[in-house]
């Protein structure tokens, strides 16, 4: 698996955090913010789990869940922009960044499977 991967979904992990550390803190931020660290720290702790498989299946397994993860971070980032929570720049990034993950692991997924079917 890609080194450069896992550097990638960690650096993005550190981006949430900091973004995290600039948002003001009520009711509404804290709900969004939670969730969006949950799910910004689980791609890059599932890609590593994906990394270590000790199948194609277990491979397209985990990878389905980066997909999912990546995505999910994309939604939430989504509703901040969206419910004005937070302004910044950053978070354009942020979101251009998660949405990037999703289709690469996607792509991913899609060619285990056919490298899958093909060993059949």
């Amino acid at each position: 698996m890609s080194i450069e991967l896992k550097l990638r979904t960690k650096k993005f992990a550190l981006n949430i955090i900091a973004l995290i550390k600039q948002t003001p803190s009520n009711k509404i931020s804290d709900v969004l913010i939670k969730q969006l660290l949950r799910s910004a720290t689980s791609v890059g702790a599932n890609y590593r789990a994906a990394c270590r498989a000790r199948s194609q299946s277990e491979f397209i397994s985990k990878i389905g869940i980066v997909e999912e993860e990546a995505d999910e971070c994309a939604f939430w980032l989504e509703l901040i922009v969206e419910s004005k929570v937070y302004n910044s720049g950053q978070l354009q990034d942020l979101l251009k960044e998660a949405n990037e993950l999703t289709a690469i692991f996607t792509s991913s997924g899609k060619t285990a499977k056919i490298n899958k079917s093909n060993l059949k």
